[in-house]
């Protein structure tokens, strides 16, 4: 089956037309060996929207805000990741700067797992003790196949320890940049009125020598936009921000993506090519090209299928008041 051998992973198809390549991607590399983390404010001003626990909890119904909107986003998070399992922590609980640890969830555990809150609501908002968290599980991933980190923040407050964050975050996209640490994202959300919006910012905008962003950001108005909010800004980390090059045998650019890779690559190469390969989030797949199909029972001119339209990104949708 000439025109159809050796498709490799992402790839699920190839066709040589002369001297254009179309390759269709089977999914999106940019989650491939993604190891998620979910970390949600503990502090507590989150107290009212778990809803009174105890005593308080038997005099009517509780009204737990967060957990139907973990339960979504903890479904959707385990879909991107390498095992289906995402580590899941509360913050800013106890003085502010401890972490009560959730466990790792898979998607059919989220659909029903509680969410009361922490046991020990926080004083404060420390968020330094999550990044420190989210590098050393990394690290021990990595040893396991994780090639990419994504961390979920959840936060309805100012942080305490910005300046902290800032220059925590230098030191991790240094370590990016010399290749000590996988790439990383992390996506910081914002609920309500009493989050300092300026402060986001100055953390989120940030930009590494090698490595470009590491944040993304965006408030929500309300806990119940919460889930959808978190999965369009994955959606926009995980792909819009990704791009891609198409490299020849020789590492000759054969095409650069800038923004969204699309679901199909159109490409010209040189007659002599014979394989190229994708890079993308610092990761490369390369991929033989078979070579031009050509039937000899049949000489009518068969026409080219239309290309495979990618999906439209959750990101073309308007939600929430920030992004980068």
């Amino acid at each position: 089956m000439a025109g159809h051998e050796a498709v490799v992973r992402p790839f699920s198809d190839v066709h040589r037309m002369g001297n254009k390549v179309v390759a269709t991607l089977l999914h999106d590399p940019t989650v491939e060996g993604l190891d998620v983390a979910l970390y949600m404010d503990g502090s507590a001003s989150m107290e009212d929207e778990y809803g009174p626990r105890g005593v308080l909890a038997k005099l009517a119904p509780v009204k737990n805000l967060v957990e139907p909107q973990m339960r979504w986003m903890l479904e959707y998070l385990a879909s991107k990741d390498r095992d289906g399992q995402v580590r899941v922590a509360y913050w800013a609980t106890g003085d502010g700067s401890q972490l009560e640890e959730v466990g790792l969830l898979s998607a059919a555990q989220a659909k029903e797992f509680r969410f009361p809150g922490p046991r020990f609501y926080g004083k404060a908002t420390v968020m330094l003790p999550v990044l420190r968290d989210f590098v050393a599980h990394m690290k021990q991933q990595v040893q396991q196949g994780a090639r990419r980190g994504l961390a979920v923040i959840i936060t309805d407050s100012q942080l305490s320890d910005g300046n902290d964050v800032r220059a925590y975050a230098t030191q991790v996209a240094k370590e990016i940049a010399a290749g000590r640490l996988p790439r990383m994202s992390f996506v910081f959300v914002g609920v309500g009125d009493q989050v300092d919006e300026e402060q986001m910012e100055e953390v989120s905008h940030e930009t590494y020598p090698g490595v470009g962003h590491l944040w993304c950001h965006r408030i929500a108005d309300r806990m119940e936009e919460m889930a959808e909010l978190v999965a369009v800004l994955v959606d926009e980390t995980m792909t819009v921000a990704a791009g891609g090059t198409v490299y020849d045998e020789k590492g000759r650019t054969l095409k650069s993506y800038e923004g969204r890779l699309p679901a199909v690559l159109e490409f010209d190469v040189p007659a002599e090519c014979k394989a190229f390969t994708l890079e993308v989030a610092g990761q490369r797949f390369t991929q033989p090209i078979p070579e031009e199909h050509e039937d000899e029972d049949h000489h009518e001119e068969e026409e080219a299928p239309e290309p495979v339209k990618a999906p439209e990104p959750a990101s073309a949708r308007k939600h929430g008041r920030h992004r980068h």
